[in-house]
C-alpha cells in the first residue's frame, strides 16, 4: 500500500521511518518532508494550505492512508476535508482538534467535566489582563490561546515580565490572538502521557519526560523541546490510573458533548503533584521531540496501528513495546528560540556510524546538490535506546563529538533529574 505523511519536522520522520518497517507499505510520500525522509520517501512539495490540491495529488497517485503529523492543518479542517472524499487519514477533525486550537475550548471542558487543572482566567484585552496581575499571586502563567509551536506559554515570576507576555501575546508574536490565560502556576514535575484513539476505544502509547527550557537545568526561554527521554520516570501504575480515569474518559465524555470523537494520537501534558495529575495541555498529535524518542521502542507494526483506528478496530490490536529504555537530544542553530541563520551546512553529518540501537531524524534541514544544510530552529534529533538511560544519553554524546557542528547547540544534560541525581 501507499502512505502519504504531512509534515517536515523530526516527529515526521520518525513515523516515516517507523512505518518504512512495515512489510505492508511499499511506497511513502511526504508533504513536504526534510533531508531525512529524502532518503526513504518521496518528499513533495505542496502547498498544505491548499486542501484541494492535496486531495487531486492523493487520487492521482493511489495513496492508501494519510498520516497528519502537526497540528495546524489539524486544526484548520484538513480530516474533515479528505474524509468528506472517503480518503482514510489519521489524526483528529476540527472540533476534536480544539483540545489543542484553543485553550480556552479545553479549559471550559475541564470546568464542566471536573478535570483537575490550574485554575485560570480568561482575558479579551491587554487592559483587563494587566488588571488582574494586581491581584495575582506570583509566579504565574501567561499563555496564548492560539497555536503558537509550544512557545506561547509564560512562566512569570514578576509582574513586569506577565506585562511583557501579555503585550507580546496581544501583539501578534504567535499570531492574531482574541484571548490569554492567565493561570495558577503549578509547582510539581511534567510528564506527557500518550494515547491513541479510534473513536470507540483508545489504548495508551507510552510515556516521556520532555525538557523545554533552551538551557541546561532547565532555565531559559521556553522551546518546542531540547529533548526527552522514555518512559517518564514519574509513571506507575496508580498514577496511570488517576490520569485515565480523571484526566482521559471525562475529556472524550466533553468532546462527545460537542458532537464528535477523538481519533488519533493524543498528547495529554500533565504536572504530577504528590503522585496527582492535573492538566497542563493537550496536544492533538504525538509530541516532538517525544514522538521520535518513542517509536524506536515500539514492536507492533505501526501501519497496522494507524489502520486499526481508521477503521475503529485498535481493541482487537495488541500494542507491543522493547523492554528498554529511550534518549532523545535535539540539536539546534545557534540563536534559537530567537533569530537563527538558515542555510547553514551540517558539514560531518555523513562521518556518523550508527549501531543498530541508535537513530537520527531529521527535522528542520532541507538537501541541495548532496550536501544537508540546516533550514529550521530545531535541526537534528539523536536517539539512543538501552538497557539504561545513562548509557543511551553518553552513546548520544559520543555521537554529537563525531558530528562537531559550528552551527549548533545542544543541552548535554537531558535526562539529569533521573540519570545525575
Amino acid at each position: 500500500m501507499k502512505v502519504g505523511i504531512i509534515g517536515s519536522g523530526g516527529r515526521e520522520h520518525a513515523i516515516c521511518q517507523s512505518i518504512k518497517k512495515s512489510n505492508k507499505v511499499d511506497k511513502i510520500f511526504c508533504f513536504p518532508g526534510n533531508a531525512g525522509t529524502e532518503e526513504i520517501a518521496e518528499n513533495v512539495n505542496l502547498d498544505l494550505r491548499n486542501f484541494e490540491n492535496l486531495k487531486n495529488f492523493i487520487f492521482d497517485k493511489k495513496i492508501d492512508l494519510i498520516v497528519v503529523g502537526p497540528e495546524k492543518p489539524l486544526v484548520d479542517g484538513l480530516v474533515d476535508y479528505l474524509e468528506s472524499f472517503e480518503i482514510k487519514v489519521f489524526g483528529p477533525n476540527k472540533v476534536a482538534s480544539q483540545l489543542e486550537g484553543s485553550k480556552i475550548f479545553t479549559k471550559q471542558i475541564c470546568q464542566k467535566f471536573k478535570i483537575p487543572t490550574a485554575k485560570f482566567g480568561v482575558f479579551k484585552d491587554k487592559d483587563s489582563a494587566k488588571s488582574f496581575l494586581k491581584k495575582t499571586n506570583f509566579p504565574t502563567v501567561v499563555k496564548a490561546d492560539n497555536l503558537a509551536s509550544g512557545k506561547g506559554v509564560y512562566i512569570c515570576n514578576k509582574e513586569n515580565e506577565a506585562i511583557i507576555a501579555i503585550d507580546e501575546i496581544f501583539d501578534g508574536k504567535f499570531g492574531k490572538t482574541n484571548n490569554l490565560l492567565i493561570e495558577e502556576f503549578l509547582q510539581g514535575e511534567e510528564m506527557s502521557f500518550f494515547t491513541i484513539h479510534d473513536g470507540n476505544s483508545f489504548k495508551t502509547f507510552d510515556t516521556a519526560q520532555d525538557h523545554k527550557r533552551v538551557l541546561e537545568g532547565d532555565k531559559g526561554k521556553n522551546t518546542g523541546g531540547m529533548g526527552a527521554y522514555s518512559p517518564s520516570r514519574l509513571i506507575n501504575e496508580d498514577l496511570k490510573s488517576k490520569i485515565i480515569n480523571k484526566i482521559i474518559k471525562p475529556t472524550l465524555k466533553g468532546l462527545a458533548a460537542h458532537g464528535t470523537k477523538y481519533k488519533g494520537f493524543l498528547y495529554t501534558g500533565l504536572m504530577i503533584i504528590k503522585n496527582e495529575p492535573y492538566l497542563i495541555e493537550y496536544n492533538v498529535r504525538m509530541g516532538d521531540p517525544e514522538c521520535q524518542t518513542i517509536l524506536p521502542k515500539l514492536k507492533t507494526d505501526l501501519n497496522d496501528i494507524f489502520l486499526a483506528c481508521c477503521e475503529e478496530k485498535l481493541s482487537r490490536l495488541e500494542i507491543e513495546w522493547l523492554d528498554k529504555k529511550s534518549l532523545c537530544i535535539v540539536v539546534c542553530s545557534k540563536g534559537y528560540p530567537e533569530d537563527f541563520n538558515k542555510d547553514v551546512e551540517i558539514e560531518n553529518i555523513n562521518e556518523i556510524i550508527f549501531n543498530k540501537d541508535e537513530y537520527l531524524f531529521h527535522a528542520g534541514t532541507a538537501k541541495s546538490n548532496g550536501k544537508v544544510y540546516a533550514v529550521g530552529g530545531r535541526v537534528l534529533n539523536f536517539v539512543s535506546i538501552s538497557d539504561n538511560l545513562r548509557l543511551a544519553r553518553e552513546n548520544i554524546l559520543q555521537n554529537l563529538e563525531t558530528l562537531d557542528w559550528s552551527g549548533g547547540f545542544y543541552r548535554k544534560d537531558i535526562g539529569y533529574k533521573v540519570i545525575d541525581k
